[in-house]
C-alpha cells in the first residue's frame, strides 16, 4: 500500500518491475502444460484411467528435486549473491524446456521435469529479495502480493498459448499439417514459445537487476555495467530530470551503501555475522516451524488440485441417461468428469488468470489494510475445505450452462484463496525470521517443505483419483481427500503470531542495554548527515539524508517501539 507520508518509505518500484521480469517467465511455463498434459501422458501409451496417476506423479518429481535443492541454492545465495543464483535457474529451466517439449516417452519426461526441478532454486530467492528490498511493514503487502501477481499473469498467458499451440498439426493442418516435426514432437510449440520468454527474463536481470545482499552489493556487476552502457544514448537525453528525480534506496549501489558502510559500526558487523552460516536453532524458531507446516500444507492441497483438474475436465462426462444403480448411488458414489479438450481447458484457465489478476492487483492490498494479514489469511485457509468438497459435484448438473457456471465460481473462490493465502503466509513466515542473515536459508528451507508438498499433494491425488474410478466410480475420492488435507492444514493457523520482522532483531540483539544503543544510534545519524552536508549540493544533500534516515532512522525509530 502505498504510504501516506511524502517524504516516507516508497517501493522500489524500478527493482520490483525487473525482479517480475525475472519471475513472470516461470508462472508463464509451468501453467502452459496444464492443458495437454492429460494428452501428453496419453500420447506416451498410458492407459486412460492411468492417466491421472502418472500425470500426478510427472508434476511431483519436478517438487521433490526442487525440495532436494532448494536449501543448497538457498546457502548458495547467501554467499554468493542473490543474482547469479537467479540467473542460472532462469538459464536451466529455459534448457529444460526445449528437452521438455522433445520428449517421447514418460521416462524422459519424468527424468526432464526432475533435471528442471534440480536446477531452479529461484521461487525462495526472489521472496528473500524482496524482503531484503522492502524491510517496512507497511509496504509488505503491496511488495509480498508482486510475485502472486506475477504468476496470475503468467497463468492467463501460460494455459492460452499452451492449449492454443499444442499439437499444432492436427489443430491447424493448413500452417503445420505438413511439417513433419510438429507431427513427431506435437508438444514442442508451446515450450519453443515459452522460452522465448525464458530468454528476454533471463536478459532483463542479467542487465538490470541489483543485487540485494549486503555482502555483495559493492562488487562490480558486469551485467549492470553492460546495460548502463546499452541504455546511456536514452539516458542522455533525459539525464538531467533523473539525477534530480532518482530515488535512492537501499539497492542503489552508488548512494546508500558506500556512505553507510563508512560511518556505521553495524554494518561492520553485519559483514562479520554474515561470514557465519546461520544455526539451525536460530532459523527454526516455534512460530517459524508453524509457519513453515501452515506453507507446507497449502502447497501440497492446492498445487494437487491444480495437477488433478485438468485430469478431471478431461475425463469424459457421463450424462444422466448412462447413469445407472451400479455405477451412481448419490450423494457418493458417481463417476464422470466435463470431457474437454485442452484447447477448451486453456481457455477456462485464461478466464481463471484474467479474473485472479484483477483479485490480485485491486482487492489483496485491500484486504490486508483493512482486516490484517493474518486474519485474511485464516479466512483464506477455511475456504479451500469447502471448495474441494463440493468441486466433483459439479459434474452431475444435467445444464450445461449451468455446470460451467457452478464450476467457475468454485474455482474462482478456490482462486481467491490461493492470492490471499500464499502472500500472507509469505508475509508471515519472513516477519518470523529473528533476523536478515537467515532469510536466505529459511526462504531455502520453505522452498523445500513446500517442494515436499507439491511433490506428495499430486502423487498421492493423482493415485487417488485413478483408485476412485478405476471400478469403484467413486470420483469424489480425490477432492475429498484434498478437502480432509486443507482442513488439517487450517489448524496451525490458529496458533501463528504475526511477528515484528527481522529487520528489528537484526541491529538490537547486537546489544544488551536500550539506551545505549539508541544513543550510538543517533551518533550515526548526526555522524551520516554530517558527511552528507559536507560533500553534497542543497538537492543532493536532501536525498542522500532520506536515505539515512531510511536506514538508520527506520532502526531509531523500531528500538524506541521494542520498548
Amino acid at each position: 500500500m502505498v504510504t501516506k507520508a511524502k517524504d516516507g518509505p516508497k517501493l522500489p518500484k524500478q527493482q520490483l518491475a525487473i525482479l517480475a521480469v525475472a519471475r513472470f517467465a516461470e508462472p508463464l511455463a509451468a501453467t502452459s502444460i496444464y492443458p495437454y498434459l492429460p494428452e501428453m501422458i496419453k500420447s506416451f501409451g498410458v492407459p486412460k484411467n492411468e492417466v491421472a496417476k502418472w500425470a500426478g506423479f510427472t508434476g511431483s518429481i519436478f517438487s521433490v528435486a526442487q525440495s532436494m535443492s532448494a536449501v543448497p541454492w538457498g546457502r548458495a545465495s547467501d554467499r554468493f549473491g542473490r543474482k547469479p543464483i537467479i540467473l542460472i535457474g532462469l538459464m536451466s529451466t529455459m534448457i529444460c524446456f526445449v528437452v521438455w517439449g522433445l520428449s517421447t516417452s514418460l521416462t524422459m519426461a519424468i527424468t526432464v521435469r526432475f533435471i528442471m526441478g534440480a536446477g531452479n532454486g529461484n521461487v525462495g530467492i526472489l521472496r528473500t529479495m524482496v524482503a531484503e528490498m522492502v524491510p517496512e511493514k507497511e509496504l509488505q503487502p503491496k511488495a509480498f502480493s508482486l510475485m502472486p501477481l506475477v504468476w496470475s499473469i503468467g497463468s492467463v498467458f501460460g494455459p492460452a498459448f499452451g492449449g492454443f499451440f499444442a499439437q499444432p498439426a492436427e489443430q491447424y493442418p493448413s500452417l503445420f499439417g505438413n511439417i513433419e516435426f510438429f507431427k513427431k514432437y506435437p508438444f514442442a510449440l508451446p515450450n519453443f514459445v515459452a522460452c522465448i520468454i525464458f530468454f528476454i527474463s533471463l536478459m532483463t536481470g542479467l542487465l538490470f537487476l541489483r543485487e540485494t545482499l549486503e555482502s555483495r552489493r559493492e562488487h562490480r556487476d558486469w551485467g549492470l555495467v553492460l546495460g548502463e552502457k546499452l541504455t546511456r544514448p536514452f539516458k542522455k537525453r533525459h539525464g538531467h530530470h533523473h539525477r534530480n528525480t532518482r530515488r535512492h534506496s537501499f539497492v542503489d549501489d552508488g548512494a546508500s551503501a558506500p556512505l553507510l558502510a563508512q560511518s556505521s559500526p553495524p554494518s561492520t558487523s553485519t559483514s562479520i555475522v554474515e561470514s557465519e552460516p546461520p544455526t539451525l536453532r536460530e532459523i527454526f524458531t516455534p512460530q517459524t516451524i508453524i509457519n513453515l507446516t501452515s506453507y507446507t500444507f497449502l502447497a501440497l492441497h492446492s498445487v494437487a488440485f491444480d495437477q488433478v483438474l485438468p485430469v478431471f475436465l478431461n475425463y469424459p462426462h457421463i450424462s444422466p441417461g448412462d447413469r445407472t444403480p451400479d455405477n451412481t448411488r448419490l450423494p457418493f458414489k458417481f463417476t464422470g468428469g466435463f470431457g474437454l479438450g485442452s484447447d477448451k481447458i486453456g481457455t477456462i484457465y485464461t478466464v481463471y488468470g484474467i479474473a485472479c489478476g484483477v483479485v490480485q492487483f485491486f482487492l489483496f492490498p485491500w484486504f490486508c489494510a483493512r482486516f490484517g494479514v493474518l486474519r485474511c489469511y485464516r479466512a483464506a485457509v477455511l475456504l479451500f475445505p469447502i471448495v474441494y468438497l463440493l468441486t466433483p459435484y459439479t459434474a452431475l448438473i444435467e445444464d450445461t450452462h449451468m455446470r460451467y457456471v457452478a464450476f467457475f465460481t468454485l474455482f474462482l473462490i478456490k482462486g481467491v484463496a490461493v492470492i490471499i493465502g500464499f502472500p500472507c503466509t509469505t508475509i508471515l513466515l519472513t516477519n518470523s525470521a529473528s533476523s536478515l542473515r537467515i532469510l536466505g536459508t529459511l526462504n531455502g528451507f520453505a522452498t523445500t517443505f513446500s517442494g515436499l508438498g507439491r511433490a506428495i499433494g499430486p502423487a498421492v491425488a493423482g493415485a487417488v483419483f485413478t483408485w476412485g474410478v478405476t471400478g469403484r466410480d467413486y470420483i469424489i475420492a480425490p477432492w475429498w481427500f484434498l478437502s480432509a488435507v486443507a482442513a488439517v492444514g487450517a489448524v496451525p493457523s490458529w496458533w501463528i503470531v504475526e511477528g515484528e520482522g527481522p529487520t528489528r532483531s537484526l541491529e538490537t540483539d547486537s546489544s544488551d542495554s536500550d539506551s545505549d544503543e539508541e544513543e550510538e544510534e543517533e551518533d550515526v545519524v548526526d555522524e551520516g548527515s554530517t558527511l552528507v552536508s559536507s560533500n553534497s549540493n542543497s538537492q543532493g544533500s536532501t536525498r542522500a539524508g532520506s536515505a539515512v534516515d531510511g536506514g538508520y532512522g527506520t532502526v531509531k525509530r523500531d528500538a524506541q517501539e521494542a520498548r
